[in-house]
């Protein structure tokens, strides 16, 4: 790394990478004089790209080399003594959404993609070479790039209300390249820095709010809303005149570098391991970027990043998190085949059939998001009390949190009503059921709900696995029936798969994709067929990991010959998640479909009716069979065990075999919405991509098909 250690970033020509930003909405950086009550003078630089607040701030190419002018231009004026100090802020609710990534399929090469990792480093780093402080006044989202404007600055406010603030890299395979991997554990030590680079990003791209930036050292103030420009302002002048001392109490010493340092990136390098296995390669480089950050100049590191940027961002991981990023931005935010929202029934009431513990989840998301009177019943007074209380309960939570205030809470638990009394579904818009997964039982309930609903009053089933159409069979209106599956925990998991029959009218269907977006869910159109998408995938994977312990194989071995796959968990670990009878009920309704491609044991249903299964370590990985398991299997399993070279051929063969019967039968329009039912009802990794282009890189679309799902093969620059 010696060569690169001292760049010289203003000898760099950087007029080529405007080439690679055809298409950019420039971000401008207009500056306006301030003068302070003390009577100093803070130039302002405000970030806006002109848009609403729905196209947030990036950072290309030619929005970096115009703020790298307007830097220079405010050095050349502080030099001369006409400014006292430099402010960034951006435009209403956003600084900026971190670099902008709408062409960088245009990178051609290693060196170009170094390039604009040295052009952020360039200019940003300016902001600590002005020869007066700089502040970052962080109005609104701060992400990536945006967080780094800050991080390069002297001092930094936040609004309190700010949306959010990140550094989400890693959770598109790269790193945080523009000065974030040093500059963020020299500020706020490892352990927080952990924290925010690597953690936050795996565990489903979790967000700061403003408090927690505060608390952990990242901004220097918090002010609310109201005065938020002119709070910062005169916080800014007191710290110019001394009269406002900055402490820093995270910022780490020479004891933290010593000892702490090397302990907690072990850990760190542990938790990976076990969590994501070896395979996704930016959890990793940025953990070393973070462990070399404890010595050494800024300019070293600036250079570490540079090198680690250009590697990732010409990799297949990336080529693929640009894939799936472009899914959950564009694709599920526009869902294909979705009728006119015009159509869409006004939901004023929801009616729950049932109050078990996935019925009381769906009424406390749709009292939650959509605000309107959500009725739930079940066959006796005990269960809906039950329900009931644990909706209240779960207000009471919130409430605790901060994230709700009295009013709100009393407002949402007095529009949950509990009732054996069915005739209350009289007035419901939109009826969800919540029972038992048996065809006879749900058509049961909807045949008695459908004699006391109005006409045009839409009815949903939540099923995993069972037909739609069989289910509506018995109703006289099928037309009003939709499949409306969420999947486990209800308030996390942002899809919805929305099942069409032959029968489904347009008016229920808009009702769906219009009621899935007011619940803050991404929704996916499929056809009726067995499984639908993510539990018709996830069985084949759970079949291929069950065959092989009936041929002998190990738990353990099974559950690791999984691991390049990427998925969050373990095949057994995701069964155990799921329930072993919800489980054992997937597969049978598979297996009967498709007897020749699917995998089933009766034994399936034996275990599930055990207390406990599997045995697993502290962080929930699977480690063995539990005593009455092992007895139970020890009769049924043979004695030829599989390799995991074996194994995991075999789950990518059936995968890549599956979707494409799948797209064959029209079960979803495109292969992008498997891709992104895998994402987002799966977690399939953003660095595979979704499934398809994993099983193209990895060959089994050629073994299965002869051809692969996309033309080209979604692959990096580095492997073309």
């Amino acid at each position: 790394m010696s060569h690169t250690t001292m760049t010289d970033y203003a000898a760099i020509d950087f007029s080529g990478i405007r080439d690679l930003a055809a298409d950019e909405v420039v971000t401008h950086s207009p500056v306006r004089d301030v003068r302070l009550p003390s009577g100093k003078v803070l130039a302002l630089i405000t970030l806006d790209n002109g848009r609403d607040h729905t196209r947030p701030n990036t950072l290309g190419p030619k929005t970096l080399l115009e703020l790298g002018e307007r830097l220079d231009e405010l050095k050349a004026r502080a030099d001369a003594g006409e400014i006292h100090a430099v402010a960034v802020t951006g435009k209403q609710y956003i600084l900026a959404a971190g670099a902008d990534l709408s062409d960088i399929t245009l990178v051609r090469s290693k060196d170009d993609a170094r390039k604009i990792a040295q052009l952020g480093h360039h200019v940003l780093g300016r902001l600590s070479e002005l020869g007066v402080p700089s502040f970052a006044f962080v109005n609104g989202l701060a992400l990536g790039g945006g967080l780094e404007i800050a991080l390069n600055s002297t001092y930094r406010t936040v609004d309190a209300s700010a949306a959010a603030i990140a550094l989400p890299e890693v959770f598109l395979g790269i790193i945080p390249g523009w000065g974030g991997a040093y500059l963020l554990p020299n500020l706020i030590g490892i352990e927080n820095a952990l924290e925010v680079v690597i953690s936050n990003p795996l565990k489903q791209n979790r967000m700061l709010k403003p408090q927690q930036a505060f608390d952990y050292g990242i901004v220097d103030a918090i002010f609310p809303a109201a005065n938020y420009l002119e709070n910062s302002l005169a916080w800014a002048d007191g710290v110019l005149g001394g009269s406002i001392k900055v402490v820093r109490k995270n910022e780490p010493g020479k004891m933290e570098r010593l000892t702490k340092w090397p302990i907690a990136i072990k850990m760190a390098r542990g938790m990976l391991e076990s969590r994501i296995g070896t395979v996704p390669r930016s959890p990793y480089m940025a953990l070393e970027l973070l462990d070399k950050a404890k010595s050494g100049t800024r300019a070293e590191g600036f250079a570490r990043e540079d090198e680690a940027l250009a590697d990732l961002v010409v990799g297949d991981q990336f080529a693929a998190s640009m894939y799936a990023f472009d899914l959950v931005q564009k694709r599920a935010k526009r869902p294909v085949g979705a009728p006119d929202k015009e159509l869409a029934k006004k939901v004023t009431k929801v009616g729950i059939i049932g109050a078990g513990l996935m019925a009381s989840q769906f009424a406390l998301l749709f009292v939650r998001k959509m605000q309107v009177p959500v009725l739930i019943t079940d066959l006796d007074q005990a269960r809906v009390d039950k329900g009931v209380a644990y909706i209240h309960d779960e207000i009471g939570k919130l409430e605790a949190k901060g994230r709700l205030d009295g009013d709100a809470a009393n407002k949402l638990r007095g529009l949950v009503t509990g009732t054996t009394d069915k005739s209350l579904y009289a007035d419901c818009d939109f009826v969800i059921e919540a029972v038992f997964e048996e065809v006879g039982v749900k058509q049961q309930v909807f045949g008695e709900i459908e004699q006391i609903i109005a006409e045009d009053a839409i009815l949903a089933t939540n099923t995993s696995s069972l037909s739609v159409e069989e289910i509506g069979a018995k109703l006289a209106h099928p037309e009003r029936l939709v499949g409306f599956h969420f999947f486990n925990p209800v308030a996390v998991m942002p899809l919805i798969e929305i099942v069409k029959t032959p029968q489904t009218a347009d008016a229920a269907l808009s009702t769906a994709f219009v009621v899935a977006k007011s619940l803050g869910k991404n929704a996916v159109l499929t056809a009726d067929a067995p499984g639908f998408v993510v539990n018709r995938l996830l069985a084949k994977v759970m079949g291929e990991a069950a065959r092989a312990v009936y041929e002998g194989t190990p738990i353990v071995e099974v559950e690791k010959a999984f691991a390049p796959l990427g998925l969050p968990m373990g095949p057994f670990q995701l069964i155990d998640l799921v329930g072993w009878k919800v489980a054992a009920h997937v597969q049978d309704t598979m297996v009967r479909a498709f007897p020749e491609r699917f995998y089933a044991n009766e034994n399936f249903h034996a275990l599930a009716e055990l207390p406990e299964v599997v045995e697993k370590d502290k962080s929930g990985r699977v480690t063995g069979w539990t005593k009455p398991a092992e007895k139970l299997l020890r009769p049924a399993v043979g004695s030829t065990p599989a390799t995991a070279d074996t194994i995991l051929r075999r789950v990518q063969d059936g995968l890549a075999q599956e979707i494409r019967i799948m797209l064959d039968e029209g079960v979803v329009p495109e292969v992008e919405d498997i891709d992104l039912c895998l994402i987002l009802g799966a977690g399939w990794p953003f660095i595979d991509g979704g499934a398809s282009p994993y099983l193209d890189r990895e060959g089994a679309s050629e073994r299965v098909f002869d051809d692969t799902f996309h033309h080209p093969v979604i692959r990096g620059i580095a492997s073309t």
